[in-house]
């Protein structure tokens, strides 16, 4: 059965294709440029207030790569099939419609954020498992495709960073292969087209557990030598009207809009420090720039405003 029928959303081919810019830049440009890898619609919500702040500060350039379509979501779907008069928890359904659901929405939350292009890989969101083998060693995905579409990417646009997240032991095998992907291939560039790699986790104040990282067993482009982030972004930070605000309420809106996956709105809130680790891969040289860079980040932009 065709489920499509009952679906109604705006801009849906919107998030069929890729958006490319209309033009690409001069080569001349010193614009900031970022390339998120993620494997699913909703990762972003992990680097959502540094993206915020570079996009909206420093006026640099976000792009976002989504290896999965997004199907397998289907399972934590059943409050969003009252807004999209769908039975989305149904298997056949879920994996029919959600698809365009997650394009959409995840496009919804990347306004909030400034997301400038989407390209979407469009391979197949299997099932939750911890274990990348059963992306890397399987089939399951095109590898030579994605490795080769984020190649093009990257040469075209120069990017200056691309942020993924780290692949610890306990997280979704699918997020362990997209920054899989990304490191090789980084790697198999050329040395002056390489953007730096930095891996995302997250901390809350106060915790007694630091995260410790060292390498993916079985993943040497995965190491990191120091075991520990090296940058880090404070959600935390006050500002406005008897300093009531902070930037958790900008990754509030984003996760707000990803509806159909109810489990991204248990995390509103959630996460005090947005944390960058340095791969062994890339160029220690590049430690400072990247260093002044998150320096250029803290300050607060919005004029502090008196009120009678």
């Amino acid at each position: 059965m065709n489920y499509r029928k009952y679906l109604l959303l705006p801009c849906l081919m919107l998030a069929l294709v890729s958006i490319a810019p209309a033009a690409l830049l001069a080569q001349t440009d010193t614009t900031i440029k970022v390339l998120i890898v993620n494997a699913h619609p909703d990762d972003e919500s992990g680097c959502a207030a540094t993206v915020y702040k570079i996009t909206h500060d420093l006026k640099g350039k976000v792009d976002l790569a989504v290896i999965t379509n997004g199907e397998a979501g289907y399972k934590y779907s059943t409050l969003a099939e009252s807004i999209y008069g769908v039975e989305l928890t149904e298997e056949a359904v879920g994996r029919e419609l959600l698809p365009t659901i997650r394009k959409q929405e995840l496009m919804n939350g990347g306004k909030w954020i400034g997301i400038r292009n989407y390209y979407f890989m469009e391979q197949k969101d299997t099932r939750y498992s911890t274990d990348p083998a059963e992306v890397m060693n399987t089939g399951v995905w095109n590898l030579a495709q994605v490795k080769q579409r984020l190649a093009e990417i990257i040469l075209r646009e120069g990017y200056d960073y691309i942020f993924c997240l780290l692949p610890t032991d306990g997280t979704h095998g699918h997020h362990k292969s997209a920054t899989i992907l990304a490191l090789q291939t980084v790697k198999e560039l050329p040395a002056d087209k390489r953007p730096v790699v930095l891996g995302v986790s997250d901390s809350t104040k106060g915790d007694t557990a630091a995260t410790r990282f060292s390498m993916l067993a079985n993943y040497p482009e995965t190491k990191v030598s120091n075991g520990k982030p090296s940058f880090f972004f404070d959600r935390t930070v006050k500002f406005g009207f008897k300093n009531a605000l902070d930037y958790k309420i900008v990754v509030n809106w984003l996760i707000a809009e990803h509806k159909s996956q109810g489990t991204m709105q248990t995390g509103m809130s959630r996460g005090d420090i947005e944390q960058f680790w340095f791969f062994d891969i890339n160029d220690p040289a590049k430690i400072p720039e990247t260093e002044q860079l998150f320096e250029r980040l803290k300050p607060v932009s919005f004029k502090k405003k008196e009120y009678k």
